[in-house]
């Protein structure tokens, strides 16, 4: 009777064994894990960003990329859409833009003043408008209609007025306005 139960502690405590190493493996790899995305995590929120360019915000509308005839979508060469933008107490210039569905679209924003959030509802655009710094951030809307543009980012007591618009319409009608002007905005419909 001895004899039956040996074989069987043995293999149980082996089995053990085992399992205590995938474990342990199991637990060392997620320990890594989290340690790599705490890593990666820090490492991009301490590091500046690889491009980091500057707008005077005295003269934005005067002069350079952001004066009022470079605001508002333009379609680029490639088929992509580029949005030139800027955030001020307590508005977006442009208030309303236009962008094709289906196409990569890159938002190109700055401040006039202070600190301004630019977000626009269900998607990945969610930037900060800092005076004297340029945001890009790009985006594709996969549906046409209307999203809303809030500034996230207390900038004054207008701060609850501050909201945007962004009029994603189809390809052909995008078209058809990129023809007629050179910068669009929902004026341009």
């Amino acid at each position: 009777m001895t004899h039956d139960h040996e074989p069987h502690g043995e293999g149980a405590q082996r089995a053990e064994r085992i399992e205590r190493r995938w474990a342990t493996l199991s637990v060392g790899i997620v320990a890594l894990l989290i340690v790599m995305a705490a890593f990666a995590g820090i490492h991009q929120a301490t590091m500046p960003q690889p491009v980091l360019e500057t707008a005077d915000p005295r003269t934005l509308h005067i002069a350079g990329e952001f004066t009022e005839a470079n605001l508002g979508s333009s379609l680029e060469p490639d088929g992509s859409v580029m949005v030139r933008a800027i955030g001020q107490q307590y508005s977006f210039t442009p208030a309303c833009i236009v962008v094709p569905v289906g196409t990569p679209i890159a938002f190109r924003a700055t401040s006039a003043d202070v600190v301004h959030g630019f977000l626009i509802d269900g998607t990945n655009v969610n930037v900060m408008l800092v005076p004297g710094y340029v945001s890009t951030i790009a985006t594709r809307f996969e549906t046409t209609g209307e999203r809303h543009m809030p500034c996230h980012e207390f900038c004054g007591t207008g701060h609850e007025g501050m909201w945007g618009r962004i009029r994603v319409v189809d390809k052909a009608t995008f078209q058809e306005m990129a023809t007629r002007h050179r910068r669009l905005s929902c004026v341009d419909q």
